[in-house]
């Protein structure tokens, strides 16, 4: 499980990311980069990362399922994922 301050800071920076989406696409279409340097660092859709959404772990995660390997494989054996089960040839 990763520490929460770290799932906050993620939050936060969701947050500010949609705040300054709008903002930002117009500084970027005006060619604007003094004013695109004003923004918030954390506003940067870049400094998003993608994590479980079960335990907050930040490396091997599924887009798709927004799960990290791990709770994928034990979420997937207990047959709690719809449509997923171990492959066996």
């Amino acid at each position: 499980m990763a520490k929460t301050s770290v799932i906050a800071r993620n939050k936060k920076r969701i947050r500010l990311a949609a705040k300054y989406a709008t903002k930002r696409a117009e500084l970027k279409a005006a060619g604007d980069m003094v004013g695109l340097q004003k923004l918030p660092r954390n506003s940067s859709p870049t400094r998003v990362r993608s994590r479980c959404l079960i335990t907050g772990r930040g490396k091997g995660v599924y887009r798709k399922f927004g799960l990290c390997r791990n709770m994928f494989r034990l979420l997937a054996l207990e047959g709690k994922i719809p449509g997923m089960r171990k492959a066996s040839w």
